[in-house]
């Protein structure tokens, strides 16, 4: 198969397969006489696995990881989980960042009075004084 199929197949546009393979994740295709580069079924299924560890948040990191894990048929489950347990107290500690944001920017809208006066407490807020 060509780039433009595998990436139809598995998700992954073409620019973000070359990339995988320029960072190590997928290993090099092969190439044709001219050039082109040839995927196999095995190249989908590692591409999917990529796609779908990025979406849970995984780092480029985390994923190489994973992968090395998911084809080292002699590893432990116990290092998954734990590989998995860490990215759930990173996910939990953004959160909890992320609802602290949300609340501040609840209050400082609360705050404001959008009509047409030029006061605004939200930019008095993100121009605090320099001390």
């Amino acid at each position: 198969m060509n780039i433009g199929q595998v990436a139809k197949a598995s998700g992954v546009t073409a620019k973000m397969i070359r990339h995988y393979e320029s960072i190590g994740l997928l290993p090099p295709a092969r190439r044709t006489e001219a050039g082109y580069r040839l995927y196999g079924c095995q190249d989908i299924r590692v591409l999917q696995f990529i796609h779908r560890s990025r979406a849970l948040g995984f780092s480029l990191d985390q994923v190489a990881d994973l992968l090395a894990l998911w084809q080292d048929k002699g590893r432990a489950s116990a290092d998954v989980r734990r590989l998995a347990r860490t990215h759930i107290d990173e996910l939990d500690r953004k959160i909890a960042e992320l609802e602290s944001m949300k609340r501040t920017l609840e209050t400082l809208a609360a705050s404001c009075h959008g009509d047409q006066r030029s006061d605004c407490p939200i930019l008095d807020d993100l121009a605090a004084p320099c001390h």
